[in-house]
């Protein structure tokens, strides 16, 4: 008995480790690849098709998504290649997200039943983007400010759906 909890207590962080994400609200966009239009609050066009795959044993998912790439919205590719994964030592899902313009936005991801809530810092701001399920192929989504679960400013409002 004294050698199997010995093995159990090895065998924990490497269990833990690799713990999936597809067991999560998340597991609704892998496998497929979503699409949204519509306009930011200042009227400019908001374009984005998003495909999302899992990854080292289901540890993480990875994101690709395509959006404009330039100042005036005119040119549109390769935007942002990001990561989600269960962070172990936060016990919490964590995302990373790298743009075309050098930069990087990491975060938060909570979920409230098939809801997926990502929080993070923009500027001197926390900005919240909800993924609202609606079905398997359609989500609504919702950028802004999020304070106690009321929307004190929304920048973008528009609906994702899967191919």
């Amino acid at each position: 008995m004294k050698i199997h909890f010995s093995l159990l207590f090895i065998l924990i962080p490497f269990l833990s480790f690799s713990q999936s994400v597809n067991t999560t609200p998340l597991k609704h966009l892998v496998n497929k690849v979503w699409k949204a239009n519509g306009n930011w609050r200042d009227g400019s066009p908001f374009k984005q098709k998003i495909s999302f795959s899992l990854d080292l044993n289901e540890s993480i998912i990875i994101s690709k998504t395509k959006g404009f790439i330039d100042e005036t919205k005119e040119k549109y590719g390769n935007r942002n290649h990001g990561v989600r994964m269960y962070d172990t030592s936060s016990s919490s899902y964590k995302f990373w997200e790298f743009d075309v313009f050098g930069g990087a936005t990491t975060g938060d991801i909570t979920f409230i039943e098939n809801d997926i809530y990502y929080t993070y810092q923009y500027g001197e701001s926390i900005v919240t983007d909800l993924w609202e399920y609606v079905n398997q192929t359609t989500y609504n989504y919702k950028v802004g400010i999020l304070v106690n679960d009321e929307w004190q400013n929304v920048f973008l409002e528009t609906t994702f759906s899967a191919d």
